[in-house]
């Protein structure tokens, strides 16, 4: 044990963070030790930094039900698309090997991760990468159509003029700003995030820009292509938010319009405010910011939007999170990975490399034609 873990952890204790570097430090450099760093220490989502969001500091506290739990959210990123199934079973295969090294080393008597039990929420990896992404054509598909259905707003009562607005500012951020879901839309299982609001949107310069809570949950700032900022810009002006914590999509759930305004005054006064005003005119009159358009409220719009279009992948509605990967993959696929980390903001560009792993072999047989022809 290192000097400075035997300083700062309770007698009998090992701090996680020396015993992987301990572990690192015995594998022979090159390739494989690399990608173990990357997957248990330094990736945005090792599992280093899952055990300190959960507060585990030392070796002797990771246990079965700890597992079990690092194998919910391997399963929860391949249901997300981030990555495939067989990529989560290597990870945990790497958790596996790291703490067996442990019992080893005399921290734990037994692996906790080598257990029927640990394993059981690890997705089914059927060997095939299944992760949605909006081509070129579909993507393009889809913006002719939000910016028809806003035209179309104009002569159709039946199309809500500000809600075609907001559907066609937040396909396009989706599609060419790279921003993720969590990003732009409210997530109930996470205080932090509350969806984009005006305060988060830079429109004066020429590019524009918008403050978002990274994956990483640290804030970052992100460029916006010209459509983007265009798009925003004609929102803004249509959706007239009376102050900056507005958000910059609102919900259309009257239940959810209606808690905010009962969050800020009794039952019963709201009760009288709605006698003779909307819910939404109520929200503006009072100031009282209705909720942001949630990651669940954004999937079922964009299943709306894409019945209406006649659009799907595969059978399959587009999903938000597929115009993040539509933009890396053709970015990286025309030979950008930089700009591709750049667009994604991947802190690496191994991440790059790892999400787009599946143009690689394609390259590869390509470049053999070009060789052996």
């Amino acid at each position: 044990m290192s000097p400075s873990a035997e300083n700062d952890a309770p007698a009998g204790k090992t701090r996680v963070e020396d015993a992987l570097e301990r572990y690192l430090t015995s594998l022979s450099a090159g390739g494989s030790r690399n990608t173990l760093e990357w997957v248990l220490q330094r990736g945005e989502e090792s599992f280093r930094s899952y055990l300190e969001e959960n507060g585990i500091e030392h070796v002797d506290e990771i246990d079965t039900a700890c597992c079990r739990d690092w194998g919910m959210e391997l399963r929860t990123r391949t249901a997300q698309d981030e990555i495939a199934a067989s990529t989560a079973h290597n990870y945990y295969m790497y958790t596996r090997a790291f703490l067996s090294f442990c019992v080893r080393d005399q921290l734990l008597e037994t692996n906790p991760a080598a257990t029927d039990a640990a394993r059981e929420f690890l997705p089914e990896d059927t060997g095939k990468r299944d992760r949605q992404f909006w081509d070129e054509d579909t993507r393009e598909a889809l913006l002719s159509f939000v910016h028809a259905r806003v035209d179309r707003a104009y002569d159709d009562d039946k199309i809500d003029l500000e809600r075609a607005y907001r559907d066609r500012a937040f396909v396009i951020l989706l599609a060419l700003a790279g921003l993720r879901g969590a990003e732009a839309f409210a997530d109930p299982h996470d205080d932090q995030r509350n969806g984009l609001t005006w305060e988060d949107v830079e429109l004066d310069d020429e590019r524009g820009r918008v403050t978002v809570l990274g994956k990483s949950r640290q804030y970052e700032r992100v460029g916006l292509p010209a459509r983007a900022k265009d798009a925003l810009e004609r929102h803004r002006a249509i959706l007239e938010p009376p102050s900056d914590e507005w958000p910059v999509f609102p919900t259309g759930h009257y239940p959810s319009k209606r808690r905010a305004l009962e969050a800020e005054y009794s039952s019963d006064r709201v009760e009288t405010m709605l006698e003779d005003r909307s819910t939404d005119e109520a929200l503006r009159e009072f100031e009282v910011p209705p909720p942001s358009l949630s990651k669940n409220g954004a999937r079922s719009v964009m299943k709306r939007l894409c019945a209406e279009a006649n659009l799907e992948i595969d059978g399959e509605y587009l999903k938000p999170h597929g115009g993040r990967r539509g933009l890396g993959h053709e970015l990286y696929a025309s030979g950008n990975s930089e700009l591709a980390q750049s667009a994604l903001r991947h802190k690496s560009i191994e991440t790059t490399h790892e999400a787009y792993s599946d143009i690689q072999p394609e390259d590869v047989a390509e470049q053999i034609d070009d060789v052996m022809d």
